[in-house]
């Protein structure tokens, strides 16, 4: 039985590890992991229907009794729920208030975490909620003393002194549980990692031309103070830049990936599209970043950038965190319309991209992702867009998976993507 520590508007854990608020999804499955031996039996829940942003991604603990729920959007921890008090040791401040000896009644949770408001009695669910800040916990009450509650929770009349014990504690940030949202991502959680802010593509009257990047990191306070804070740095990263210079930029990727083929080769016009390569071009993977830089063999710059959106449903789900990427495009043609510039972000539907360019896009090549030691994909194919020096691989539900942003071609130069 796990045995953790409760503290409001920011944790559940231990002294080996803690599900903090604000957490990023791949984060908390990384402690899954490496926790396997004590938790067991995870569920994932989330949408792949047409609206996977309108439902919270869930980690769900059936044998510990625990749900992770985070935001859809911006994939961070929002609400700690512990749903089931029998299958966790409970404390705060180091004193047990949940535990196969001490039970969670109304007393115990007023003597642990001392006087806060009256309890708020929710008749649909038959339950008070007695609401401290960042923590709420629900009773359960049987509606024949419903009719007993006058002036708060401690007014309640019970048979030979029972009391209801807790069926629900949840953890959040803020005042109201209904109105909570995911804090932004604690100091605690960067581990010497970058973060993206935003990632916005650039242009100029040829197509793309670089990204300009907001990246969030971890640093200390001014002069001689040394407490760390969160500080935002811009960084641009252009078409033609080194390896080194991106390494300078972005620091050492967390992984270098070495193409072996290219399946979308042989829709190039290029006549040499089926020539065989000497050497082979690379992947600097920012797994944080939600972004793959690709580098020429030869020259060793940058020849491409593929943006991942991370959405449950896709093959690559949870590799990569979510890039909040900002995309302009323009229509291809004079248009009578003053604001002829469309943005696309990781939350656009392509069908709105089509219905702002107007005309139809090219048929999509088909891609059908498997690994090498297994073949099947339970995910199904996505379909690729070409689109202004820009693939879009799109799901089945509409939503875009990835954008790869290529350098256009030079005069005189074939394309040779």
């Amino acid at each position: 039985m796990l045995d953790l520590e409760v503290v409001p508007e920011r944790s559940l854990g231990n002294e080996q590890w803690e599900f903090a608020l604000g957490m990023p999804f791949a984060q908390a499955v990384n402690i899954l992991k490496r926790q396997c031996g004590s938790i067991k039996d995870v569920q994932v829940l989330y949408s792949d229907t047409q609206n996977p942003l309108g439902m919270d991604l869930v980690l769900n603990l059936t044998q510990d009794g625990i749900r992770l729920i985070f935001d859809p959007m911006v994939q961070r921890l929002k609400i700690i729920e512990v749903y089931n008090l029998s299958k966790v040791k409970l404390k705060y401040c180091g004193v047990h208030f949940n535990s196969p000896h001490v039970q969670p009644t109304i007393e115990q949770i007023d003597q642990s975490f001392g006087a806060t408001h009256p309890g708020v009695y929710d008749a649909a669910r038959h339950v008070f909620m007695l609401n401290f800040r960042g923590l709420s916990f629900s009773f359960p009450i049987e509606s024949k003393f419903e009719p007993h509650y006058t002036h708060g929770l401690g007014s309640l009349q019970f048979p030979n002194g029972a009391s209801p014990t807790v069926s629900q504690m949840c953890i959040y940030t803020g005042n109201s549980l209904a109105d909570t949202r995911a804090p932004p991502m604690p100091l605690s959680c960067f581990h010497g990692n970058c973060y993206p802010e935003t990632v916005e593509v650039l242009r100029d009257n040829n197509g793309p031309t670089g990204l300009r990047i907001q990246l969030a990191i971890e640093g200390t306070g001014p002069g001689h103070v040394s407490e760390l804070r969160r500080k935002t740095l811009e960084k641009l990263i252009m078409f033609g830049d080194s390896a080194q210079e991106v390494t300078s930029y972005l620091g050492s990727p967390s992984k270098v990936f070495y193409k072996s083929e290219d399946k979308m080769r042989i829709h190039s016009p290029s006549p040499r599209k089926l020539a065989p390569s000497k050497s082979s071009d690379y992947f600097f993977n920012y797994f944080t970043l939600g972004l793959d830089v690709l580098f020429d063999a030869n020259t060793h710059r940058v020849k491409k950038f593929i943006l991942q959106t991370n959405f449950p449903g896709h093959y690559n789900f949870n590799i990569y965190y979510r890039c909040d990427f900002r995309i302009p495009i323009k229509k291809d043609f004079a248009s009578d319309v003053q604001d002829d510039t469309f943005t696309i972000t990781p939350y656009t539907k392509w069908d709105s991209v089509q219905d702002f360019l107007y005309k139809p896009v090219e048929k999509p090549v088909v891609l059908n992702r498997a690994s090498t030691t297994n073949t099947t994909n339970p995910f199904g194919s996505t379909f690729c867009y070409g689109c202004q020096h820009m693939i879009f691989e799109v799901m089945s539900n509409n939503h875009i998976a990835a954008v790869t942003v290529y350098q256009p071609n030079k005069p005189g130069v074939g394309d040779d993507r």
